[in-house]
């Protein structure tokens, strides 16, 4: 189901940015954009379940998946091939949007999680799924770590606060290098009993106190290339960014001002 995307991403396409150490491009799009890269990301990402056996947890039909995505970034290496991605959800409506309450229902920590939803959906959510990256031995743990700060691309454009994933917990380590937060309350075993998924949260407003140093300093480099990259394309961003905030300037007063990544990128 499409959310708000008609007011949030309108007149989006596509920004990209590069890493020299893990020789990967990461492309933040809209399937609607580039049909071809999410066929590609998403066809990486079912082979990639199917490989640790939780096809379950991801929604084989392409066509659906892309409906149901918000934005997604794919990696691609020196020779054009898409090597590993993550989609995202949102901006969250509600809990109810969010495929979070579906893997906790009737598990303890299933209220909380409602709870931690809706009291952020004011300041905007985008809630990260489907990640994986391929089995090579060139840059992956680099490039691992361009996957778990994908998500601050969004956040500092669409003036979204947050970013949320569920995950395993041997996954956690690499997403709390980028300054995610591990969520107080109780995993689940989702997809099944083999796993104990987790709850992760980035704030913008504070991520930098919990993120490693390398993966800050990237964050803010990377930001300043995809702005480069959108002011050399006619995107229509600025009326996109300005429908979203426009609804969020009405609960601002109530949280304070804080810095955002963009300007942080433009220091």
């Amino acid at each position: 189901m499409k959310l708000d995307e008609a007011t949030v991403f309108d007149g989006f396409t596509r920004a990209a940015c590069w890493d020299p150490v893990a020789e990967c491009t990461m492309v933040m799009a809209t399937p609607e954009a580039e049909p071809e890269l999410f066929a590609d990301y998403h066809r990486g990402a079912v082979a990639s379940y199917a490989r640790f056996g939780v096809s379950d947890a991801l929604d084989s039909d392409r066509a659906q998946c892309a409906d149901d995505t918000g934005l997604f970034w794919a990696l691609t290496d020196v020779d054009g091939r898409v090597v590993g991605g993550v989609r995202a959800k949102g901006p969250l409506r509600s809990a109810d949007d969010s495929h979070a309450v579906v893997e906790w229902a009737g598990q303890d920590g299933e209220n909380e999680v409602r709870e931690m939803i809706d009291e952020r959906v004011p300041l905007g959510i985008l809630e990260m799924k489907a990640a994986w990256l391929a089995k090579d031995p060139t840059g992956g743990r680099h490039r691992a770590k361009m996957i778990a700060r994908s998500g601050f691309h969004a956040m500092a454009i669409f003036d979204v606060n947050y970013c949320m994933a569920t995950t395993a917990a041997h996954i956690l380590e690499q997403w709390r290098s980028s300054g995610g937060v591990v969520a107080a309350i109780p995993a689940t075993p989702y997809p099944n009993e083999q796993y104990q998924t987790q709850m992760m949260w980035w704030d913008r407003r504070t991520f930098a106190a919990h993120g490693e140093s390398d993966q800050i300093e990237a964050i803010i480099r990377e930001m300043a290339q995809v702005r480069r990259s959108l002011q050399s394309q006619d995107t229509g961003l600025v009326a996109a960014t300005t429908s979203y905030r426009s609804v969020r300037e009405r609960s601002r007063s109530q949280w304070g001002n804080w810095q955002t990544m963009g300007e942080l990128a433009n220091v």
